[in-house]
């Protein structure tokens, strides 16, 4: 499977932004999801995680209650819904996709998008 993050952009603190992932191929409703971000001089890291099913989601800490995680299989989509954004949510976010749920283990997802950017001011 192909995928392709897009929706990033510059916000200031406090607004919102919707990322989307689309993704090429079939059997997109087999594959469990995540969205990882890489800040400027740090190491990728988690957001959120989404079932095949959309039954189970996790979400990181600090993005809890502000961010939420979803999917549209007809339409072979998933997003990411960001509300008060902060300029500590600046960063590329990534989308991966992998056949066993591995919430916020990196290394169980074996497709990756290629990053959207995501830039919020104070």
């Amino acid at each position: 499977v192909q995928l392709q993050a897009s929706g990033g952009g510059l916000v200031q603190a406090g607004g919102s932004l919707r990322l989307s992932c689309a993704a090429s191929g079939r059997a997109f409703n087999t594959y469990n999801m995540g969205w990882f971000r890489q800040a400027p001089g740090k190491e990728r890291v988690y957001v959120a995680a989404l079932s095949y099913d959309g039954a189970l989601t996790d979400y990181e800490d600090s993005v809890k209650d502000r961010f939420t995680i979803s999917r549209d299989n007809a339409k072979n989509t998933m997003y990411l819904q960001m509300n008060d954004l902060k300029p500590d949510d600046t960063a590329v976010y990534y989308c991966a996709a992998g056949r066993t749920y591995s919430a916020s283990y990196e290394f169980g997802y074996d497709y990756w998008g290629q990053g959207t950017q995501v830039t919020v001011s104070s």
